[in-house]
C-alpha cells in the first residue's frame, strides 16, 4: 500500500485519556473494519510519567472503513472523555512548521507560499514615493477650520 493510501485508511483519535491503551483503542475502532495498526505516540520528554501524548492513530485495511469510523466516533466518550477523530494527516518534517529550528521565512514551503512578485514590488515602491511627496505640515489646508460653531453669512 502507498504511503497516499495508508494516509487515507488511517484516523486521528484525538483527547483520549492515559488510561486508554492499543489494546482498548482497536476494541474501540474494530467495528468499523480490519485494523491494521495502532500507535499511541510517547511523549518527547524521557522524565515524562504518562504513558502516551493523549492521542493516536488507527490505520484500517481499507480507506472507506476510515470514513466510517470517522462518522460514527468523532464526538463519542472513551473512558469518561469526549474523543476528536478525524482524517490523520501527514507529518511535517523537522525542519517544517513553527516547531522546527529553521526561521519559518527561510523554509522552502513558506517562501513559495509568500513570494513577491515584481509588480506588487513596484505598487509598494509607488506607494511609499506618494507618502514621502505629501507635505510636511499635517496641518496644512485646515487654516478655516480653528473657529467653533456656524459660520455668519
Amino acid at each position: 500500500m502507498t504511503d497516499a493510501a495508508r494516509l487515507k485508511a488511517t484516523v486521528y483519535v484525538g483527547g483520549l485519556d492515559h488510561a486508554v491503551n492499543e489494546k482498548v483503542l482497536a476494541d474501540a475502532f474494530l467495528p468499523f473494519g480490519e485494523i491494521v495498526d495502532v500507535s499511541l505516540p510517547k511523549p518527547d520528554l524521557p522524565s515524562s510519567t504518562d504513558p502516551h501524548r493523549g492521542f493516536g492513530y488507527v490505520e484500517f485495511e481499507i480507506p472507506g472503513d476510515a470514513k466510517e469510523a470517522i462518522d460514527n466516533m468523532d464526538q463519542s466518550e472513551i473512558f469518561g472523555r469526549v474523543i476528536k477523530v478525524s482524517a490523520a494527516k501527514p507529518q511535517k518534517e523537522s525542519n517544517e512548521g513553527l516547531g522546527s529550528r529553521t526561521a519559518v521565512w527561510e523554509q522552502e514551503g513558506w517562501l513559495a507560499k509568500h513570494a513577491v512578485s515584481d509588480e506588487d514590488k513596484l505598487a509598494a515602491e509607488q506607494a511609499r514615493s506618494a507618502l514621502e511627496s505629501r507635505p510636511d505640515d499635517p496641518m496644512q489646508g485646515l487654516e478655516g477650520l480653528d473657529v467653533a460653531g456656524p459660520q455668519p453669512a
